[in-house]
């Protein structure tokens, strides 16, 4: 965790969720009676089917960052450059088959029974990896929508998402289906390569788990490339043993419906391709490299960061929650959300729309949300990691 700026401009920035996320918190056999029971207690007059986006956690229910954090940090957050791998490699296919290990590295462990701040209107995450600058910002609030631009000019690389959690209360579960679409460019080939993510999965009874779960498809508008992934478990009983982070499928050529690679992994550990052509096996994606030992991005430059960075709006909360002060956890995130909806219902009083500052956005029944970035390029930030 690091900390800056002064005694109004605190900064708090943590480690991201990597393979060891889960190895630093305590024994999940001794901490999920009493979480359990505490989330029955909290959710006891919900109905199943209920929609939880505008659900109120207590600070006790949060982790110390904001949803547009999460984001981002699936980005920029990596032990090994796989996006310059994506751009690197000499043919379509490998080009291809890099993109789907790319994809899969977005995927990140999370922990049981907590979950990050919803982001205000307006919110931003500026963050910059060597020459990669990524930019979110919270585009809507109902109903939340985030939207991402990140952009690397040396290597001519460019990524956009537009994406919308919707969780909902099954009685024994919480689903939070993803709605949204993520585009990655490739400009000095021409090619652009749209994909959606896996939905999150959070079981209450028999065992507490989070699992990433669904199906995801990635495919390449100009060369007929397609990968079809499931993000599912091994066998089990009743939830009891097997593997919950397998991911399989194939990868194939639309034209000709021909597969031309066979997929079968865990996300958390290795993925293997096993070409269908000579039955060669390799492996397309090692956890362990990429997302194994990460660190807490640092401020480079205190005084250009905006305000409405993520790391800003909510340094006192963080703080606070990791003080174990949940007395004063409790009175900061009342602050801030009140202040938003004081905010929001002056600008409906006043009759003036809000308008996000780094994309244009647009919102159809048929296609959903749109976020189109305004500027080509993502400035360096002061923010690196």
């Amino acid at each position: 965790m690091q900390e800056t700026g002064g005694k109004d401009t605190n900064i708090v920035l943590t480690k991201p969720f990597s393979l060891e996320s889960e190895s630093d918190n305590s024994d999940p056999s001794y901490r999920a009676p009493n979480i359990v029971s505490r989330i029955l207690s909290l959710l006891k007059n919900v109905r199943p089917g209920t929609d939880l986006t505008h659900f109120q956690l207590p600070p006790l229910f949060n982790f110390p960052k904001s949803q547009l954090q999460c984001y981002g940090e699936s980005v920029y957050c990596t032990g090994s450059d796989l996006l310059s791998k994506c751009n690197n490699e000499q043919s379509p296919v490998e080009r291809f088959k890099s993109v789907v290990a790319w994809s899969i590295s977005t995927t990140r462990p999370t922990s049981f029974a907590v979950a990050p701040y919803n982001p205000i209107l307006g919110e931003t995450h500026h963050v910059s990896r060597g020459n990669l600058n990524v930019l979110l910002e919270q585009v809507s609030h109902n109903p939340p929508v985030s939207a991402l631009h990140a952009t690397d000019e040396k290597e001519n690389i460019e990524m956009t998402w537009c994406q919308q959690p919707a969780p909902k209360f099954w009685g024994t579960s919480i689903e939070a289906i993803v709605h949204g679409k993520r585009q990655l460019k490739l400009l000095n080939h021409g090619e652009t390569y749209e994909m959606n993510c896996p939905h999150l999965l959070i079981r209450i009874l028999p065992v507490p788990r989070v699992n990433w779960v669904g199906n995801v498809n990635i495919r390449c508008l100009e060369t007929g490339l397609t990968a079809d992934l499931l993000y599912t478990s091994s066998h089990s009983f009743l939830g009891i043993g097997g593997n919950h982070r397998l991911v399989k499928g194939k990868i194939l050529d639309s034209s000709s419906s021909k597969v031309l690679y066979e997929v079968e992994g865990y996300w958390d550990s290795t993925v293997t391709l096993k070409d269908t052509n000579n039955g060669e096996t390799r492996v397309l994606y090692d956890a362990k490299e990429v997302i194994s030992g990460l660190q807490a991005p640092i401020v480079k430059a205190a005084q250009s960061v905006w305000p409405t960075e993520s790391a800003l709006v909510w340094s006192q909360l963080s703080q606070a929650i990791l003080n174990n002060d949940w007395e004063k956890a409790r009175e900061v995130k009342q602050l801030v959300e009140e202040r938003q909806r004081k905010i929001m219902t002056e600008r409906e009083t006043n009759g003036k729309a809000w308008v996000p500052k780094h994309f244009a956005v647009s919102y159809t029944k048929e296609g959903g949300w749109d976020c189109s970035p305004i500027h080509k390029w993502v400035p360096a930030a002061p923010i690196i990691a």
